[in-house]
């Protein structure tokens, strides 16, 4: 099992509400600003004032466009001409290839063999050195770890980066701007990263709203922490919502998530 030394499960690192703020303005037109949009169907079967947040709107279509163009601009001059190293199935992947180009940083993307081509083809079509790699989602990530260090670049995890994290946090600052006296964010999870940087900018600017974590039945890796005390390995089923679908959540993520109450859900 993929072990990433910047996810240290006896050395846990913080996510400040300064991190997140930082972000923001780090970010602030590099990335879209989302709309947030009262959903009339949704709103009609709960009853209640239903928000999206359109984060499908991103460049890439998800909000690892934040947590990636982040991570990039908190790279040294050294570090950003050295290049990145990350591994990934999907949005992480397509949203570091673009970004990296914005900012002239080479990006090498590790792929699993079931990738499909099209997702290999975009991420070359935005300039990153795609390598295909690994039957899952821990031998991708220990891949792209060790080409790091053979070829002296930085790696960057797409789960449990303290960056990656902050840049998604700042999806929770944009809610409380845009939607008045929020009770509930509903946040999907899998590795915890989403939600535990939006559960800093919400819980410690807005104390009285809740935060509820969705998870899938078939991969319940938060649930499954939260019950141990600690990350745990799961066994993953089957699942539509494929992005959600790790084998655990980041120590880091869980770290910051946990002080926070999180409600669970399930989806």
């Amino acid at each position: 099992e993929f072990v990433d030394p910047c996810s240290d499960p006896n050395n846990p690192k913080d996510l400040s509400l300064s991190q997140i703020k930082e972000a923001h303005e780090r970010i602030k037109g590099k990335v879209v600003r989302t709309d947030c949009k009262r959903s009339c169907y949704f709103s009609k079967i709960a009853g209640c004032d239903v928000f999206l947040k359109m984060e499908n709107k991103q460049r890439t279509g998800s909000f690892k466009d934040r947590a990636a163009r982040n991570a990039l601009m908190c790279l040294s001059e050294e570090e950003r001409k050295k290049g990145v190293f990350v591994g990934s199935n999907g949005n992480y992947a397509e949203a570091m290839a673009y970004h990296g180009r914005k900012l002239g940083v080479p990006v090498t993307v590790v792929m699993p063999r079931y990738i499909s081509l099209s997702i290999i083809s975009l991420c070359r079509d935005f300039g990153a050195n795609v390598v295909v790699e690994g039957k899952d989602h821990s031998e991708v990530r220990a891949a792209a770890f060790k080409l790091a260090k053979e070829k002296g670049g930085k790696y960057i995890d797409g789960h449990d980066n303290i960056d990656v994290i902050a840049g998604a946090g700042t999806i929770g600052l944009e809610i409380l701007e845009q939607v008045k006296d929020v009770d509930f964010v509903l946040v999907p999870v899998g590795a915890a990263g989403l939600i535990a940087g939006i559960s800093v900018a919400i819980k410690q600017t807005s104390p009285k709203t809740e935060i509820i974590g969705i998870e899938s039945e078939a991969t319940q890796a938060l649930s499954a922490a939260l019950r141990e005390g600690r990350p745990v390995n799961i066994k993953k089923g089957p699942s539509l919502a494929s992005s959600l679908a790790v084998s655990a959540v980041g120590h880091n993520s869980f770290h910051i998530a946990k002080e926070l109450s999180l409600n669970q859900d399930e989806a």
